[in-house]
């Protein structure tokens, strides 16, 4: 496992202003001790409000990524609709960019100055066939301290619901193309994360098959309605945790976006034995720092060795016809 760079933070510390360094030593957990004193590396799990407006977006979440940084992180998660979230079908669709455009290049140039790796959830990447069909991918992607994009996972799962009682309706596959695969942990300063996004999380055979090729850390970057997240969205997030034996950590939308849609907040980050250990709340945007502790996956797998327990594949598709 890797460890944060003290000596890179030490010259990013005194690259800031002396009023900026008074500031970060006096009014925080100095993010140098922090990270001097800390066995374990810090993630940081954002939460966020996208509007239509990239670039309000963009210096909201730099922000967040500079805050992230300066308390100690060496791995900063945004969520789904980081860089915006459109007001129709026509809005979405007109300021989606392929993955070498600009917004994507802003964030490899953010993640080299700050020397952070990031998880940028649920980007809108123009589909290999754009001129023709005008459809995109919700994208997860992986950038690290270099400015690198090592993984990008497009979202397999498209939310097309219809709940009239809850007032949600939305209709993901009338603009997205499904991703083709899974594609496997990244190890990252904080181990080997899996990644997902958003309505993946109630598919518990991916999180399985991320569990199975290696991932200590499973990651559900999410713009989940207010009715869903206030009725399935932690207990979905500890499920996973629990039956995969993975932290779970899982950046979120919250509050209003425009008029016609808002979202539930609630970034969570959960350990293996299910508990959760950061809750962003409700309200406002803003961020938990998570010590990942990959000796707790250990532990809680060695104590309940769950996935030597499970049978093959052919046992649960088969069925048994006999009667006692």
């Amino acid at each position: 496992m890797f460890r944060c760079n003290l000596g890179s933070s030490v010259k990013y510390l005194a690259s800031l202003p002396a009023l900026g360094r008074h500031h970060i030593l006096q009014n925080s957990r100095c993010f140098l001790c922090r990270m001097s004193t800390s066995p374990n590396p810090v993630a940081a799990v954002c939460q966020v409000t996208a509007t239509p407006d990239k670039e309000a977006n963009f210096s909201a979440c730099k922000q967040l990524l500079e805050e992230a940084r300066q308390r100690g992180a060496c791995m900063v998660f945004l969520p789904e609709g980081f860089d915006y979230i459109g007001s129709s079908r026509e809005e979405t669709l007109s300021m989606s960019e392929p993955l070498g455009g600009d917004i994507i290049s802003r964030y490899t140039q953010l993640a080299r100055k700050l020397d952070v790796w990031l998880s940028l959830g649920g980007f809108h990447e123009r589909g290999h066939d754009w001129e023709n069909d005008r459809r995109i991918y919700n994208s997860h992607v992986i950038v690290n301290n270099k400015g690198d994009i090592l993984s990008v996972y497009r979202k397999s799962h498209l939310f097309d619901v219809e709940l009239p009682e809850k007032g949600v309706s939305l209709k993901e596959s009338a603009f997205t193309i499904p991703g083709p695969s899974l594609v496997p942990p990244v190890q990252t300063p904080i181990g080997k994360v899996g990644l997902g996004v958003c309505y993946d999380l109630r598919f518990p055979e991916l999180s399985l098959a991320l569990q199975r090729h290696g991932a200590d850390i499973l990651t559900y970057p999410s713009a989940f309605t207010v009715a869903t997240g206030a009725a399935h969205w932690e207990v979905l997030l500890r499920a996973r945790a629990i039956e995969a034996q993975c932290f779970v950590l899982a950046a979120a939308q919250v509050g209003r976006h425009h008029e016609k849609r808002s979202s539930y907040g609630h970034a969570l980050a959960v350990d293996p034995w299910g508990e959760v250990v950061g809750d962003c709340g409700g309200e406002k945007p803003g961020m938990v720092l998570v010590e990942v502790n990959l000796d707790k996956v250990n532990r809680t797998r060695k104590n309940m060795p769950v996935q030597q327990h499970r049978r093959d594949t052919a046992f649960y598709h088969s069925m048994s016809q006999t009667c006692l």
